[in-house]
């Protein structure tokens, strides 16, 4: 793999930001749920960036997701009731 000169990764940054930017409008959580209506969107991000980014950006977006509804709702802690 070779790595990808300023443009190349503006490009992939680019096409990544408005893929995410659509699953936030249909409200969409998981990164393994691939709605229609982004589905163009989701192939201009695979073709501009290399198959680890996108990878690595999806489980990026998944992390990010989850953080934030842990912020928002918080957490409730495991009970360890084997003391």
């Amino acid at each position: 793999m070779s790595f990808p000169d300023r443009q190349q990764r503006k490009m992939c940054w680019d096409a990544r930001d408005v893929y995410w930017e659509c699953l936030d409008k249909q409200n969409v959580k998981d990164s393994s749920e691939r709605p229609k209506a982004c589905s163009d969107l989701r192939k201009v991000f695979e073709k501009s960036c290399p198959s680890q980014w996108v990878a690595h950006f999806d489980r990026k977006r998944d992390f990010n997701v989850f953080k934030e509804k842990m912020q928002k709702e918080g957490y409730e802690p495991i009970k360890d009731d084997a003391k």
